[in-house]
This record gives C-alpha cells, structure tokens and sequence, in this order.
C-alpha cells in the first residue's frame, strides 16, 4: 500500500521502539525476581530441571533475574546488544520448557515462545543506528 511505502525509511526508529519496549518491560518481569531474594532464586533456578539440570538452582535463578532486569536496561540502550539477545533466548527457551514440563502446554509456553523468536531475530538484526552498539 502506498500509504505505508516510506516506512521503511525508518526501521532504525523501528528497532529503537522494539528495543526500548521489550527493554521496559524485561526489567517489569525482571526486577520483582532479582528482589525477590534466595528463595525466589531458587524456585526461579529450578526451572532449570526442565532441561536436565538440577544443581544450584540459586545460582540459576538469580542469573535468570540479572539477564531480565540488566538485559532490559541494556536493550533499551543498545549496548552488548547481541550477547544480551543471545542470553535471553537461552533464558527463555529455559522458560519456555518448564512450562511444558509443568503440562501447561503450548498456550502456556507461548509467551515465553514468542519473547525468544523475537530476540533470535534481534540477534541477526543488530541493534539499529540508534544505539550505544551502533556501526
């Protein structure tokens, strides 16, 4: 359509909105975790027995909490873009298994599912002109 035929002029304005917005909103989702102290670490960490791995679960939980909250904030600012991307995936493919392990399915998993298509993408696709990271 004719209407929208200039926009894409403006994809780095398009990755800055995409970065700043799931930016926000992992540190929401990230920040009550790394709060949350000890004990929520280690339920946060068990997840990580989904995919076999069932030692410190503390440790795992509490790197859970640092790449939502600290990966948010360095989305948002476009720096280590791509490594951050590339730890979210993990973070949330990890999520994204424990919710089938806990039989909630593919509407349960989903978010978790769509979150990580959408930072594999990101990886590929670089933070923007509009970044600490930019080229």
């Amino acid at each position: 359509m004719a209407i929208f035929g200039n926009l894409g002029n403006y994809r780095n304005f398009g990755l800055l909105i995409i970065r700043v917005g799931l930016g926000l909103m992992f540190i929401f989702h990230g920040l009550p975790k790394l709060e949350g102290g000890v004990k929520s670490w280690e339920t946060i960490g068990s997840a990580m027995g989904s995919a076999g791995i069932h030692f410190f679960p503390v440790f795992w939980g509490l790197a859970s909490a640092v790449v939502e909250t600290v990966g948010g904030f360095l989305l948002i600012l476009g720096l280590a873009f791509r490594p951050v991307c590339l730890l979210l995936v993990i973070d949330l493919v990890v999520a994204a298994l424990f919710h089938f392990h806990k039989g909630e399915g593919l509407m349960g998993a989903s978010h978790a599912i769509e979150d990580a298509i959408m930072f594999a993408g990101l990886l590929f696709v670089g933070p923007g002109k509009y970044s600490v990271d930019k080229k």
